[in-house]
């Protein structure tokens, strides 16, 4: 029976009873559209409750997970995950089995998320699991997503380890979607090694096996990496056509994270091809679908200080309520005589007076606190026009510089590490750089993962921006470089490659209550580009910028170099300052 027919029976209630949770795990597992999905493992998670089922209480919280994740709802899936991975442990508390397909899950909304140490973490967690219990399709599964996973930060060479390892399980168990997304998978880890046309035929295979399974967030997936390869052949018009085709199928599924990415493909494509309104109007609809899905840190810094504040604001309820508590027992007092009346009254007013003069002081502390801040968020003048305003206009800068970094091996390394000693070696290196871009009077943008980034020449106009911010650069190659010779015992040591491009861009600050500092255009792609293109320990820099610097800082020309998406560019290694 195929899914139509199971439905039908459903809603006509023909199913049996003692077939009815078969009937809806089948339907949500396979059903295409994520809405119809959530609906069957929400029935599922319903009557296994009235019927104390606990293996399908558990499969319904994991398919309702995978149907929350689809749609881009990935707080609502995590929270599902985590709920089916206590009812793993009540039906077999001595066999970790099936924590294994619920690590998966999870290790998903962390990639979803962008948490890719977490998301490897449970990965290989699922990949020993499955290994050890010899359960052949979780394990392709779970190799085949960490094969994914790699390929969302660059690392297409791993990522065809795994994939060659899961893409002969897949086959061995006949299961199709298996075997699709694995031949897709491998198409796109060929775009990034540069092999286009092997790329495109392994791509498009994997499209109509796909179609034919009516898997419409695969095809979406894979329709914007098509997009991709052909926008770095030069052609646009057949990259919009495909953007554009990936970004209908979205809509019409309500696939929220692939609705962003569309629109973001969409506007970067329409920049290239010199059509701004266009592109604003493409990037203003991914910037509304990305505040609803993803979770970057400066929302977690606003979160905190929201937090904070109502903490204080709890604590204040809680004195006013003790307050009133005396301020009742003097009240009962008074009944005993007009001198312990007139004593207490006064005495309650004089407390009173006192709290309320210390209440005006810890609002004022933690106004403060939050516009403290609300500036390492923002620059200053782009918060005193969030303050004033509500929001902030988006600025053109016709000339500025923007810095990129990036710690080598940062990922391999960090996998070996714990949390608290990662974060402990990343804050290390990153108060030392954001010191020296204060020092240098530049503005920090962002720190993403091990990628940190700054700019000169905004949010006040800079004549000088590219001399500052390569003086900046050739400071923090040299913190580097010092660390790892003689820097503390207790801190990991890296090398670091530096890029840095010169040009025009747009700045401002994107969401509304939840919202983040932020610059776009061309240029900053291609300083991403710079860095991406350096190797350890150099500073790499544009054609553009070494005009602007050639007079004084001494540079080697490294000839026409092979950017992603960007062709061949002429790139430089700065030395130093001419003596």
């Amino acid at each position: 029976m195929n899914i139509d027919s199971l439905e039908q029976a459903f809603k006509n209630e023909q199913v049996p009873n003692n077939e009815l949770f078969e009937f809806l795990r089948i339907i949500s597992f396979n059903h295409p559209d994520p809405d119809e999905a959530l609906f069957y493992s929400t029935e599922l998670i319903q009557i296994a409750q009235k019927s104390d089922s606990t293996y399908y209480l558990y499969l319904g919280h994991l398919l309702k997970g995978n149907a929350l994740n689809s749609k881009g709802n990935q707080s609502e899936a995590l929270e599902s995950y985590y709920e089916s991975a206590k009812l793993a442990e009540k039906i077999n508390p001595y066999n970790d089995f099936y924590q294994g397909d619920v690590n998966t899950a999870i290790a998903g909304v962390y990639s979803a998320m962008g948490n890719h140490s977490n998301s490897v973490r449970f990965y290989k967690k699922a990949i020993s699991i499955h290994m050890k219990n010899d359960s052949l399709r979780s394990l392709a599964k779970a190799l085949e997503n960490l094969g994914d996973e790699y390929l969302t930060v660059s690392k297409p060479d791993s990522a065809l380890i795994m994939f060659e390892q899961s893409g002969p399980l897949f086959k061995k168990l006949g299961y199709l979607p298996g075997i699709a997304m694995n031949i897709g998978n491998k198409g796109v880890a060929y775009i990034y090694l540069g092999q286009n046309e092997l790329a495109e035929a392994e791509i498009n295979h994997a499209m109509n096996m796909f179609e034919k399974m009516e898997n419409y967030y695969a095809i979406s997936n894979f329709l914007s990496y098509l997009s991709d390869l052909y926008s770095s052949q030069g052609d646009l018009d057949l990259a919009v056509k495909y953007s554009k085709r990936s970004l209908a199928i979205s809509e019409k599924y309500g696939l929220k994270g692939e609705i962003s990415k569309a629109n973001l493909q969409l506007s970067s494509l329409y920049e290239k091809s010199g059509d701004p309104e266009t592109s604003l109007f493409y990037y203003k609809n991914h910037i509304a679908y990305k505040d609803s899905v993803n979770n970057i840190a400066t929302v977690q810094q606003m979160a905190d200080i929201r937090t904070d504040y109502e903490v204080s604001q709890k604590q204040l309820e809680v004195d006013l309520l003790q307050q009133k508590q005396r301020i009742q027992k003097i009240v009962l007092y008074l009944i005993i005589g007009a001198l312990v009346l007139i004593v207490g009254l006064a005495f309650g007013l004089f407390r009173r007076y006192k709290f309320i003069e210390k209440t005006k002081s810890l609002i004022e502390i933690e106004r403060n606190r939050s516009d403290k801040l609300l500036l390492n968020i923002l620059p200053e003048q782009t918060a005193r026009e969030l303050k004033e305003y509500g929001k902030v206009k988006a600025k053109k800068f016709e000339s500025v510089s923007v810095l990129f970094t990036d710690f080598k091996g940062f990922t391999e390394l960090s996998e070996d590490l714990s949390p608290e000693d990662l974060v402990k070696s990343v804050d290390y290196y990153y108060q030392k750089f954001d010191e020296i871009i204060k020092e240098n009077g530049l503005e920090k943008i962002k720190t993403i993962g091990d990628s940190y980034m700054a700019a000169a020449g905004l949010p006040f106009p800079q004549k000088d921006h590219a001399h500052k911010l390569l003086s900046a650069a050739i400071q923090i190659d040299a913190f580097v470089r010092e660390t790892k010779l003689n820097g503390p015992d207790d801190i990991k040591k890296f090398d670091i490659r530096i890029g840095i491009n010169s040009g025009p861009v747009v700045a401002g600050v994107v969401g509304s209550d939840k919202f983040a500092y932020d610059i776009w255009g061309d240029t900053v792609n291609i300083a991403s580009r710079m860095e991406s293109s350096s190797i350890p320990g150099k500073i790499n820099i544009s054609e553009s910028t070494y005009k602007l610097v050639k007079d004084d800082f001494d540079c080697e020309y490294r000839g026409e170099i092979q950017a992603k998406n960007k062709g061949k560019l002429k790139m430089y290694f700065v030395r130093g300052l001419k003596t």
